[in-house]
């Protein structure tokens, strides 16, 4: 640590003692003050702004920024550290002064007798200057330690009261980028396996049924049965087609980019095997990023609940504040989702992704409810 940072620390350390005095004295009269409600709104103003001497404190001399308000808890803790460790750093700093000036003194006055000790079986004859100086050395290298030690011990009573402070938070905020930038592409992934699959076991199939029967159309010399092989390839052909435009609207629907999530969600309702309810209540559509994850959690619960909870009614939800849009999708199917399936794992990497909150509550028996939280503003924003 740099001679100018434990300077630092050690003003923060002095202040800290200077604060835990007014401290310990609140303290001592916030139980009296809390006989009336007056009184102890009083003593709550009173603990809050101390709080706030000491996050000032902390963010000025201990690089120790923290945005969570403390309590009587931490006053308490912080009282009695700072009293008891402010007074060792400064006792000594004290005696290591005087040492360290007793033997400076001894110098500038020219030679002086040595102090003599006598120890069992040794007799020593030590320089009082030398002794003075070297037992100030020593005392302030304690002092330097004691006061590292202080500082350290406040830092992590704000970070246990306070929560942690910026650099804490830039370390954690580093590693859930990493892990939602992994979960993302695991994500895409999955997203372009299931495409394949529905490709290959869908379109594909029917591309070479299609073909089969134009085959075999092409080399008949029965008219009839020519006519009957062309029909069934014509509604094959239909087929078909629905095929791809089901791929095409599990892989992005036109009508969100071009209509809103209001009308993406309510095809998704129209599309589903069972009643789906839409309440929509977002005064203005969420940007791009949010917008697509919102409809992308809505679909993929409501295909869940069709496909593997046998619902009989599916209510959707969408609702908004000053920094979040949200929804909650919930049925009365026979519960039991999973979390760690692939599609609602899926899910809950986009969402974190985008620095959301994802949830499912799902008992066996039901009800089910899948919920997403997600900021207005995405984080690439």
């Amino acid at each position: 640590m740099s001679a100018e940072r434990v300077a630092r620390t050690l003003v923060g350390v002095l202040a800290g003692m200077a604060l835990g005095v007014v401290e310990l004295a609140f303290l001592c009269l916030a139980l009296p003050m809390s006989v009336t409600p007056v009184t102890r709104a009083a003593a709550g103003r009173i603990a809050a702004g101390l709080t706030a001497l000491e996050r000032a404190r902390l963010a000025a001399w201990l690089d120790h920024d923290t945005e969570r308000a403390g309590g009587y808890g931490f006053l308490t803790a912080r009282a009695v550290t700072g009293v008891l460790g402010g007074y060792v750093c400064a006792a000594t700093l004290f005696l290591s002064g005087l040492f360290l000036f007793g033997g400076l003194l001894g110098l500038m006055s020219g030679p002086s007798n040595p102090v003599r000790l006598e120890l069992p079986g040794v007799r020593l004859a030590v320089d009082g200057r030398a002794l003075g100086l070297t037992g100030g050395v020593i005392l302030l290298a304690l002092a330097v330690l004691a006061v590292i030690a202080v500082g350290a011990v406040d830092r992590r009573l704000a970070g246990h009261f306070l929560g942690p402070d910026r650099q804490e938070r830039m370390r954690r905020r580093i590693a859930e980028l990493t892990a939602t930038r992994s979960g993302i592409v695991r994500a895409v992934d999955d997203e372009r396996r299931r495409i394949e699959r529905d490709l290959h076991d869908g379109v594909q199939q029917r591309g070479v049924a299609l073909a089969m029967l134009l085959g075999r159309a092409r080399h008949s010399s029965d008219q009839d049965r020519t006519a009957e092989l062309l029909r069934q390839a014509y509604t094959e052909a239909r087929q078909l087609l629905d095929e791809l435009r089901g791929v095409a609207w599990r892989i992005y629907p036109t009508a969100l980019d071009e209509l809103g999530l209001h009308a993406a969600l309510a095809g998704v309702a129209e599309r589903s095997g069972v009643p789906v309810t839409v309440h929509y209540g977002l005064a203005e559509r969420p940007v791009s990023e949010i917008e697509t994850a919102l409809y992308f959690v809505a679909r993929e619960a409501i295909t869940n609940a069709v496909k593997h909870a046998a619902a009989h009614d599916i209510l959707v939800v969408l609702t908004e504040d000053e920094r979040t849009v949200s929804v909650e999708i919930s049925d009365d199917g026979e519960g039991g989702a999973d979390l760690s399936g692939g599609g609602l794992s899926g899910l809950a990497r986009r969402v974190l992704a985008l620095d959301g909150k994802f949830a499912v509550h799902s008992p066996r028996g039901g009800p089910t409810r899948v919920s997403a939280t997600l900021p207005r503003v995405a984080p690439c924003d």
